[in-house]
């Protein structure tokens, strides 16, 4: 029997740790990891015996994105398939978002792509110090539409336009510059790091601290309508099928550099 994507603990405490777990593909998503995470968050959400959630990657990094095959896969299939992959994809990152549990993401390794999407949809990131970010999807026609509010909320709307046009790298420190990221640690530290946090909640009446959640993402601005997610998750869907998606992606896969990049 195989291992689950996400492995979850629950202490006596309350403090649910989930854990990513296709470390083979540093943790990359695809339909059963975008399903697992949307389950797992509203599960979590309606127990009364959680207080605080923790959201890590097992392996070498804590989440790579999405896994491109599983995309290329996704292009074959009808525009009506396609909707629906990525209405789940939105219901699981806005799930992270709207749980009425804080949730702390301790980031390890490459967080790039949807990595920095599901990070930026938890409340409060800690990451090591030698942990990398970017926030790929340009780089292969790709367009980060189901978490750009979140990366806008924590990056400001010109970094936000920065990093998502050029794809840069960012390391910790500059993350935490800009304000993505809320605690920097040395490698091996993020449980030492985030105990006084976790304590910090747990002091914290729960239904006080869903309601002010809630309050916040409220103010935030990143309430939508249905009407107005559908027309987020129709954009998602068709841009799988542009010739630049079909390009970037074949050239992931293929390792090598896009038709559209000049050369030296």
């Amino acid at each position: 029997m195989s291992e689950p994507v996400i492995q979850t603990d629950i202490d006596h405490r309350g403090v649910a740790t989930l854990r990513l777990n296709r470390p083979e593909v540093n943790n990359a998503y695809n339909g059963e990891v975008i399903a697992a995470l949307q389950e797992r968050a509203e599960a979590l959400g309606n127990d009364a015996a959680v207080r605080v959630i923790i959201l890590r990657g097992n392996g070498r990094h804590f989440q790579a994105g999405a896994d491109l095959k599983w995309i290329e896969e996704n292009r074959g299939k009808t525009l009506e398939e396609n909707l629906k992959v990525s209405q789940a994809t939105r219901k699981a990152f806005f799930g992270l978002l709207n749980c009425p549990k804080p949730i702390i993401a301790q980031v390890h390794g490459g967080c790039f792509g949807g990595g920095t999407g599901i990070a930026a949809s938890c409340d409060i990131i800690m990451a090591e110090e030698t942990a990398v970010f970017a926030v790929t999807e340009a780089r292969w026609g790709l367009i980060p539409t189901m978490i750009m509010p979140q990366l806008v909320s924590r990056l400001g709307a010109a970094r936000m336009r920065r990093y998502s046009l050029t794809c840069e790298r960012f390391d910790a420190k500059r993350a935490f510059e800009m304000g993505f990221v809320d605690e920097v640690c040395a490698e091996g530290k993020l449980d030492e790091t985030a105990a006084p946090t976790i304590d910090a909640l747990l002091h914290v009446a729960p239904a006080t601290l869903a309601q002010l959640k809630s309050d916040a993402i409220g103010f935030a601005g990143l309430n939508f309508t249905e009407e107005e997610f559908a027309e987020l998750e129709q954009g998602h869907a068709k841009l799988r099928y542009t010739d630049e998606a079909e390009e970037g992606v074949k050239s992931f896969l293929e390792k090598r550099k896009p038709s559209w990049y000049p050369g030296e």
